[in-house]
């Protein structure tokens, strides 16, 4: 388990909490970062290009001259992709570029995020992100008082309505709840303060992942020795003699 200080809005120490290493003192691996930060980028694209191919623009469909004798060169149609006004050769198709990584895969990226800013020292943990109203310079103020000034992503409960209407409004900072915590969301921002409940929830939501894969790995590994076993056991004769 590794030990994070505690500290209340006017940064002062207050007490400390304990947090899985597999989640916050995992191994950074950065080559995860790339691919699942391409897919959340790709799920992102509309995917609405289009266009008209020579069977959709309009156009007339008589033959333009005749096939022979005239010395140019053969044609059928007036939308053919040659003329202008014509439609395009392959065109751009409406498409869906989302894909998703495995779970395995998304699962260590994330704990390798929240590592990597508890291993810089850019991740801080506040018992509550109490606001006495909802006001983007109180919160700034809240946030500059913290030594969090520059891109900030706020993880708290999702109930905490003043602390998101407060921040909607900035441009660098940004409030999730536990269950919205993401790659792309972490490596774009500079520091990333944690409530003390965030924290935990986020730290259940990893295990989670990982306990769901530690049992359907035991499972395959399980259902592939009875298989091999049953394999190799020898049938009973048939037959008595």
């Amino acid at each position: 388990m590794a030990t994070f200080d505690v500290f209340n809005m006017k940064r002062e120490k207050v007490g400390s909490i304990d947090l899985a290493d597999e989640v916050f003192g995992a191994e950074v691996r950065e080559h995860l970062f790339y691919e699942v930060v391409k897919a959340q980028l790709a799920s992102k694209r509309q995917g609405t290009q289009c266009a008209k191919n020579r069977s959709a623009v309009s156009g007339s469909t008589k033959k333009l001259y005749k096939q022979k004798g005239t010395g140019r060169a053969r044609h059928g149609s007036i939308r053919a992709p040659v003329f202008v006004g014509g439609g395009q050769a392959h065109p751009p198709r409406p498409r869906d570029w989302a894909y998703e990584p495995p779970r395995r895969i998304r699962a260590l990226a994330l704990s390798s995020a929240l590592s990597k800013f508890q291993k810089e020292g850019r991740l801080l943990v506040i018992d509550r992100f109490d606001l006495a109203e909802i006001k983007t310079k109180q919160l700034l103020v809240a946030l500059e008082t913290l030594k969090a000034s520059q891109k900030t992503l706020v993880v708290d409960n999702g109930g905490n309505e003043r602390l998101r209407l407060s921040i909607r409004n900035c441009k660098e900072h940004q409030f999730l709840p536990p269950e919205g915590v993401n790659v792309y969301d972490l490596l774009r921002h500079d520091t990333l303060i944690l409530s003390q409940q965030a924290a935990k929830a986020l730290e259940e939501r990893c295990l989670k992942q990982a306990a769901a894969r530690g049992g359907r790995a035991g499972e395959g590994s399980s259902g592939a020795g009875s298989a091999t076993k049953a394999r190799r056991t020898p049938s009973a004769p048939g037959g008595s003699s």
